[in-house]
């Protein structure tokens, strides 16, 4: 690689950002972190980065953090990630997910920022597509709030692109998976059940578990940051495998990895959940080299040894 970037990575205490950070702080890059620790964990931040506990609804404060730290990019992940919640109380997911996204916007025009990557998604913006595995030409049409929140960003972007020149890549992330996900609350189905079935405690699919979804492995999606940073890709760009794995299959390689002798229980079906969605990614595969390396399996094997060991760690 050339010269190191200056990078301010948002949510970069979280599940997907903090593997961001460390893909990109391994490429030789200086990184900065923002983050409210509301959702993030200490655990996760990256010794080598420098770390602001700034929440991005806080204007002022992130206005003043881009202005010292002086990034390049800002790779925006921090956000609300539930759709259920969202589902519940819309104006809140907004509140973090468009006022929020508008508030780094903003900023980072401010302070001359070069290039912003956005955390969209896949899996909530095509709702239930006509057509498997979607392109980026798949109509939106997304089913939860939280889905409509991650269209509207994407509008944003490309108006300020439009407007006043601004640089983005939207990536639109299919089920991403993995260490480091968080159990607690309404996090992923492998998140959940993992911790759960490792504690030998019941896990609950809601509806019939015959609802496929395209589950890509967090490491993967860290390289595809790194791609769209060091290309500055313009636009959208899916990132998943365009493989459709079931609740139910995801369920039964958990129960063989995890060791769980317990049932399963399903409950009513949740309102904004996609019955069916995959990605095709052909366009970051083509502009990039990129593919994702980690299957389904091997990632599920992955995320239970982690989980293992950090339920046995001292402390």
């Amino acid at each position: 690689m050339a010269d190191p970037i200056r990078i301010v990575v948002t949510g970069g205490a979280g599940f997907i950002g903090s593997h961001v950070v460390d893909a990109l702080i391994e490429r030789g890059n200086v990184v900065g972190i923002v983050d409210s620790l509301v959702t993030g964990n200490r655990e996760n931040l990256n010794p080598r980065a420098e770390f602001f506990e700034v929440d991005i609804c806080d204007a002022e404060a992130l206005a003043g953090v881009l202005a010292s730290f002086k990034p390049q990019v800002v790779d925006h992940h921090a956000a609300q990630i539930s759709v259920a919640l969202s589902s519940r109380d819309p104006a809140a997911d907004a509140l973090t997910n468009v006022v929020g996204s508008l508030q780094v916007l903003e900023a980072s025009r401010a302070a001359g920022v070069e290039h912003l990557v956005f955390a969209s998604t896949g899996g909530a913006l095509y709702g239930d597509p006509e057509v498997v595995p979607a392109d980026e030409a798949t109509p939106i049409a997304p089913l939860s709030p939280y889905g409509a929140a991650k269209a509207s960003v994407e509008t944003y972007l490309r108006m300020y692109h439009d407007t006043y020149g601004f640089s983005y890549t939207a990536l639109r992330y299919a089920n991403v998976f993995g260490p480091r996900q968080t159990p607690e609350g309404e996090a992923g189905v492998v998140a959940i059940f993992t911790n759960r079935m490792l504690k030998g405690e019941t896990p609950v699919i809601f509806g019939d578990g015959d609802q496929q979804r395209d589950f890509v492995y967090v490491g993967d999606v860290a390289q595809a940051n790194v791609e769209a940073i060091e290309r500055r890709l313009q636009g959208a760009y899916n990132v998943g495998t365009g493989v459709a794995s079931s609740v139910n299959e995801v369920t039964r390689e958990l129960t063989n990895a995890c060791g769980f002798e317990g049932i399963v229980e399903y409950a009513e079906e949740r309102p904004g959940e996609v019955r069916r969605v995959t990605l095709d990614a052909a366009k970051l595969t083509r502009e990039t080299g990129w593919q994702w390396q980690v299957g389904l399996a091997e990632g599920l094997a992955l995320t239970v040894g982690h989980q293992k060991a950090r339920a046995n760690r001292p402390g």
